[in-house]
């Protein structure tokens, strides 16, 4: 990758803002999403089970072709490309080639053995009539690893040229897709002769809706193979240079990836075993999180990522640690009073989804596991950016040492938090709760141990200690101290509001926005200046057009 693609610190935020439109659009579909699959759906078995059921299918496309081989492929892409274009392109070709074959094999084997995967493993505790439904839609939804894998590495061929708006745009589809298979596929399709049937829809809509989300995320991404003249070709051999070092990062990669999965796996088999509506809630919870994470942490990580790759290959340890502290300075920044604000008005922000057959019930039970994960948000944006660094750096094996750890010690928190957290009899104050604070509560370890040891890394590469420790920090605190300011300011709101509902997580929203980026620009934070200026020299461009 030539020294063109490292970007500076405000081509950095720019491109971050891009990328940050994309999560926000994806992040309102989704929550479209949600309200619209709730309203058809609720939070009965028919949908327990469709939330049970996309996991399997998600497991293989992140293992094989997601985070595993982006995060792997992009540094020996930056590599390869600085010294030899045609041959990064013969790279990515077989690349591309072995992940859609090797996701393709593992489909068909999960189809081949889903009977009993879900009967003996996912959904033990649930009627063969929900086995039975659950068994049909993983079958379906096996397809759309493979297409995952081709649009995934798509999606990291175009950022590592700074192309980010077709990427940014792709993950918009995902809910696009399953919001059609709701509307208009789940209608239309023949009733299910079991509890797929909810009302006048077939819950095997939202599975057809997934198969058409991969479609579409492949679709709107290939015009920009076209922009930046790709040489894209099937190609199956082992003997291109490269490909072998793609695996070789992938191997820990995917080891890091199922210790990830296999706790999702955890929360459903605990979850499955509490009363119906259980998995629901607690991946709906964690869907909302994510929809601030991809703002906050993925926006960030996605943008600062390829340009570590490129000075790690040019050997600017310097400008490697300070692209990276300053993404660490804006995800802490904006992570903090994210937190307190989904601590404060989790439920009237979820009741504004709250329509049909989704109910009120339905709403407390979400927003009470919401309140538990949002604990650890500042922990999820700082693993996703320093995560990226370790991969820059060709190092895929600390990151799953740390993760495993933080695996098996959330496994034991689980087992100990739904002892005493929540009714285990209850819906909207469930014993699945827990499960969300021990997700928090290690990924904010885990998050804290890799600061450490990759500080140590660089030491090591012969860098100077720390990562802009001091600037971080000071700008944590910052960012704390108006979080809190914010939160009080919320917690009377809450009590002197007379209306609940809507007007209040409006009013709630404008509220708090206006004391922490307000505070912070008369305190003179550096991050409200620096990351409000760039959104605001956009919106100016804008509106002069």
């Amino acid at each position: 990758m030539g020294a063109d693609h490292a970007l500076d610190n405000r081509q950095i935020i720019g491109k971050a803002l891009i990328v940050l439109v994309g999560f926000l659009a994806s992040g309102l579909l989704g929550l479209i999403r949600i309200a619209v699959v709730g309203a058809q759906f609720g939070t009965g078995a028919a949908n327990d089970t469709f939330a049970a059921a996309q996991q399997l299918p998600e497991t293989v496309f992140v293992l094989v072709a997601g985070g595993a081989l982006g995060s792997s492929f992009i540094p020996v892409f930056a590599r390869i490309r600085e010294q030899d274009l045609a041959q990064a392109w013969r790279l990515a070709s077989a690349v591309m080639t072995l992940s859609a074959a090797t996701a393709a094999l593992f489909g068909l084997l999960v189809a081949a053995f889903a009977p009993f995967l879900v009967s003996h493993l996912l959904y033990v505790d649930r009627p063969p009539e929900q086995q039975q439904l659950m068994t049909e839609m993983v079958r379906l939804m096996m397809i759309t690893p493979l297409i995952f894998s081709v649009s995934g590495l798509i999606m990291g061929i175009l950022q590592s040229y700074a192309a980010f708006w077709l990427p940014a745009i792709a993950i918009s589809m995902n809910n696009i897709g399953i919001i059609i298979g709701a509307l208009v596929i789940a209608p239309a399709l023949p009733p299910h002769p079991d509890i797929g049937q909810v009302g006048a829809s077939n819950v095997m809509g939202l599975a057809y809706g997934a198969v058409l989300s991969a479609v579409l995320h492949l679709v709107v991404q290939l015009p920009g193979l076209y922009k930046i003249r790709a040489r894209l070709r099937m190609l199956l051999s082992l003997r291109i240079p490269g490909v072998l070092d793609v695996i070789r990062l992938m191997g820990p990669r995917v080891f890091g990836l199922a210790v990830v999965q296999l706790n999702f796996y955890v929360n459903i088999r605990f979850a499955s075993a509490m009363v119906d509506g259980s998995v629901v809630a607690i991946r709906y919870a964690f869907m909302l999180c994510f929809f601030v994470l991809g703002m906050i942490g993925q926006s960030q990580a996605s943008a600062v990522f390829p340009t570590l790759a490129a000075l790690r290959a040019q050997g600017d340890i310097a400008g490697f640690k300070d692209r990276l502290a300053r993404a660490l300075r804006n995800v802490l920044y904006l992570a903090l009073p994210a937190s307190a604000l989904l601590i404060v008005l989790g439920e009237p922000l979820v009741a504004l989804l709250q329509r049909g057959a989704w109910t009120a019930e339905s709403t407390q039970a979400v927003a009470w596991a919401l309140i538990f994960y949002a604990i650890g948000i500042a922990g999820f944006a700082l693993l996703e950016v320093l995560s990226r660094a370790f991969y820059a750096l060709e190092d895929t094996w600390t990151p799953v040492i740390a993760g495993t750890a933080a695996m098996l010690s959330n496994i034991a928190l689980n087992l100990i938090f739904i002892q005493f957290i929540g009714d285990p009899a209850s819906l909207a104050r469930g014993a699945f709760a827990g499960l969300a604070l021990a997700n928090a509560l290690t990924t904010i370890v885990e998050a804290l141990a890799l600061w450490w040891l990759l500080r140590r890394r660089l030491a090591d590469d012969g860098a100077s200690a720390g990562i802009h420790d001091r600037a971080v920090l000071v700008s944590a605190g910052g960012s704390l101290l108006l979080s809190l300011v914010m939160a009080g300011a919320l917690v009377a709101l809450k009590s002197a509001l007379p209306v609940a509902g809507a007007p209040l997580a409006i009013g709630g929203c404008l509220l708090a926005a206006l004391i922490f980026f307000g505070g912070g620009y008369i305190f003179n934070v550096s991050e409200t200046r620096y990351l409000l200026a760039p959104a605001l020299r956009r919106a100016l461009k804008l509106i002069a057009r």
